[in-house]
């Protein structure tokens, strides 16, 4: 069972005026921030493939590469790694598109941090830093917006009891087993709502 919105957001101010305020635009070095496992990616290895081209010749650096892909393809460890990485990183964006859709933001148009993004059993998890203004209800109230916009089955939100800023979102892409981690971690005190995680 899941917790009914809450509608904190549109009971707090009327939509119309919700939507004067905009996303605030990043400075370079947020979106640098945002980006920093692509650029990261790119960089490495252009940087390593030039390395390897003066040091080796472009031959053996191209079998190198066509090695190393085919193993990535081939080793099924290796593939699943690489692809449960890859989703990380791409649910990091998806959230980010979700707060700004679902209106998650401050009256100066920030939206939460996220702090991390970790690969689960069932998708990700990804721990979100509230702004002031912001706060698990607004989360809650845009659920919906935030499953469609990570391209996810259902999001699970819960937060931090003794650290009520910090949110986590369950980014659920595979079905729940009877005794998954999102179950085991519920609170037993509340164990349908969005408030009974333990703290951390």
């Amino acid at each position: 069972m899941r917790p009914a919105p809450h509608l904190y957001r549109d009971n707090r101010v009327p939509t119309d005026l919700r939507r004067l305020v905009t996303v605030a635009t990043p400075n370079p070095l947020v979106i640098a921030w945002r980006w920093r496992y692509e650029i990261a990616l790119v960089a490495g290895l252009s940087a390593s493939l030039a390395a390897a081209i003066i040091s080796f010749g472009a031959v053996p650096t191209i079998a190198a590469v066509i090695v190393i892909a085919l193993t990535i393809l081939c080793w099924p460890t290796a593939r699943q790694f690489a692809v449960d990485r890859v989703w990380c990183i791409i649910t990091t964006h998806r959230v980010r598109a979700g707060c700004a859709e679902g209106l998650i933001y401050s009256s100066r148009g920030k939206i939460p941090v996220i702090l991390w993004t970790s690969h689960q059993s069932f998708g990700e998890r990804v721990l979100l830093w509230c702004r002031a203004g912001t706060s698990v209800d607004d989360f809650v109230s845009a659920r919906a917006v935030l499953t469609a916009a990570c391209w996810a089955q259902d999001v699970d939100i819960s937060f931090d009891t003794h650290n009520t800023h910090l949110v986590t979102i369950d980014v659920i892409r595979r079905p729940l087993g009877e005794f998954s981690d999102v179950d085991s971690r519920r609170s037993p005190e509340a164990p349908d709502g969005p408030h009974g995680w333990p703290g951390r």
